[in-house]
């Protein structure tokens, strides 16, 4: 274990995940660049950063679990990077839909999003990423207090359900489920971790404050 800490405390670990975590980008723009997205290149490159940015989203939430199950606090130290690449997707994948599909014509994009349920639910989970994104430095969180800004990054499951919404209306007019159906099943799974941790804890606090009375 101690080799596998050191091995995520090493300087050159956090440079090799982001350049790993800007490969589907650079496969995007290559594959933009050498006309390999198909007979309708737009909707290839909003679905495709569509698709990572709930992936990772996933990863973000699969990173505390897995630090706490393998008992590797060094993992911890990724999950800001990998936050922040969830909202540079979404902005890449708002970019590709706003200037692809309608031309950067704000009054057209704001009557879409206000027609079409599905971009309503994306565009709001982008909204609630915002401030997740910008409060992802030591400035905002010293600034805020660590209570505040933990309840602020709690946001980060309603977007996954916004997101996984959102994610659905787009495969539904293709009746095709399989791949909602296991981010869903992804997302259910660590919010269930979570829920029983948190019953873990509190179910603990009395017996916690039952010791300090008596060491008292």
């Amino acid at each position: 274990m101690l080799s596998r800490q050191k091995l995520l405390l090493h300087p050159a670990a956090k440079v090799t995940l982001f350049m790993v975590c800007l490969l589907p980008f650079a496969w995007l723009v290559y594959r933009a660049f050498s006309n390999q997205l198909g007979a309708n290149p737009a909707e290839a490159l909003i679905r495709a950063t569509g698709d990572w940015t709930l992936r990772f989203l996933c990863i973000v939430l699969v990173v505390t679990p897995l630090r706490v199950i393998s008992s590797t606090p060094a993992l911890a130290r990724f999950r800001r990077m990998l936050g922040l690449f969830v909202y540079f997707y979404v902005v890449v994948h708002l970019l590709s839909y706003s200037w692809f599909d309608m031309g950067f014509d704000v009054p057209d994009i704001a009557k879409d999003i206000a027609k079409r349920p599905f971009i309503l639910v994306g565009f709001s989970a982008f909204v609630l990423l915002t401030p997740l994104a910008a409060t992802s430095f030591n400035a905002a969180i010293k600034a805020m207090g660590v209570k505040r800004w933990q309840m602020l990054h709690k946001l980060v499951y309603g977007i996954a359900g916004l997101g996984l919404l959102h994610f659905f209306w787009m495969r539904a007019g293709k009746n095709n489920f399989a791949e909602v159906s296991v981010y869903a099943a992804i997302i259910a799974v660590l919010l269930g971790w979570r829920v029983r941790q948190y019953f873990s804890k509190k179910s603990l606090q009395p017996r916690n404050n039952g010791r300090s009375q008596l060491l008292n």
